[in-house]
């Protein structure tokens, strides 16, 4: 079974959009799908029509109360399953703050769960917490949906941070398959821009150890289309709503471009960690190599760019990996480090 996280912390980039017409168009193809609503929002439930009733068990008691995820799962489609959730998801993390191997909660789910699918598509949430690291931990490959603005490229140097330290430390599997690009308006000269450096950035990675080594820009982009936009206020996918729609065209061709791509085997994969490295995790833990990832600091937008790019250069990710086992420094050596300090 392929697995899939469709992921990227900036909100309103179609990823819930992605993960239920992307796995509804591979169902049509005669695929097995499993979808997981990832997101305490919500959405890719009510994508579907379904809605978590009172006393129906979540992905929320999956994580919570080890409940089997044949237990919760539903049947919404032909070929499709989904794992729907609810808002009560919202409190995850502040119910797993103090359990013992809370990042790996979903993978171990996972691998109990005898169900046989082709795909499965995790929804993830716009953030780069405990249930993102999750489903990342869970996942072999990473599908980003991005849209061609400057703000999309800026916050892609901390998703892909936080891709590393998973696959550094706890998934060595874990690899970026390719960027969708959402809402794309091919026809503006700042979505060139964005593309072109996006590119340029992939390309500079290729033959390295980075988890986006091979990956790309997928051929297909997604345009913008208003029946996307209203098919999920019915319940529907874009196929059940307008299947004749250019959404419908571009995620069927989307779903066929992903589906016949013999992905990526991981390059220079982390081995088991040696007794040097055991010890190094022992000692203070340096800052992190920062991903680069290109600005679009041209014409109009040079000044914005030149801002951002700093912040891009040096980014600053407060990542559940970082924090897995770690406790709050104590009043004393606060104070200690302050007289000092002074």
């Amino acid at each position: 079974m392929r697995k899939i996280a469709v992921i990227n912390q900036k909100g309103g980039v179609g990823k819930t959009t992605t993960t239920a017409n992307l796995g509804a168009a591979m169902a049509r193809a005669g695929k097995r799908v499993l979808l997981i609503d990832f997101d305490p929002q919500g959405h890719l439930t009510l994508h579907y029509g379904a809605e978590v009733a009172p006393d129906q068990p979540s992905v929320y008691d999956v994580l919570t109360a080890s409940i089997p995820i044949a237990d919760v799962a539903l049947s919404v489609r032909e070929n499709v399953t989904l794992v729907p959730a609810d808002v009560d998801l919202a409190g995850v993390e502040t119910e797993l703050v103090s359990v013992t191997g809370r990042e790996v909660l979903l993978r171990e789910a996972l691998d109990l769960f005898e169900g046989s699918y082709d795909v499965m598509l995790i929804d993830c949430p716009p953030s780069l917490g405990i249930l993102t690291i999750n489903a990342l931990v869970a996942a072999e490959e990473v599908l980003i949906p991005l849209q061609a603005h400057f703000f999309g490229l800026q916050g892609l140097s901390k998703l892909l941070e936080t891709v590393t330290l998973v696959r550094q430390r706890i998934n060595p599997n874990l690899t970026v398959t390719g960027i969708a690009l959402c809402m794309h308006e091919s026809a503006t000269r700042l979505a060139g821009e964005v593309v072109e450096d996006l590119q340029n950035f992939l390309e500079s990675s290729r033959g390295t150890s980075n988890a986006w080594a091979n990956a790309r820009i997928c051929k297909t982009s997604i345009r913008r289309n208003i029946k996307l936009a209203e098919s999920c206020s019915f319940g529907q996918t874009v196929f059940d709503y307008a299947p004749k729609s250019n959404g419908a065209v571009d995620y069927t061709r989307l779903a066929t471009e992903i589906l016949e791509d013999i992905i990526i085997t991981p390059v220079s994969s982390p081995t088991a960690p040696t007794r040097d490295a055991t010890e190094a995790k022992a000692r203070p833990k340096t800052k992190t190599d920062a991903v680069e990832v290109p600005s679009v600091a041209q014409a109009s937008h040079a000044r914005k760019a030149s801002r951002a790019t700093e912040a891009l250069r040096e980014p600053k990710v407060a990542s559940a990996v970082e924090a897995a086992g770690t406790a709050d420094t104590p009043e004393s050596a606060r104070s200690d480090a302050a007289a000092a300090s002074a």
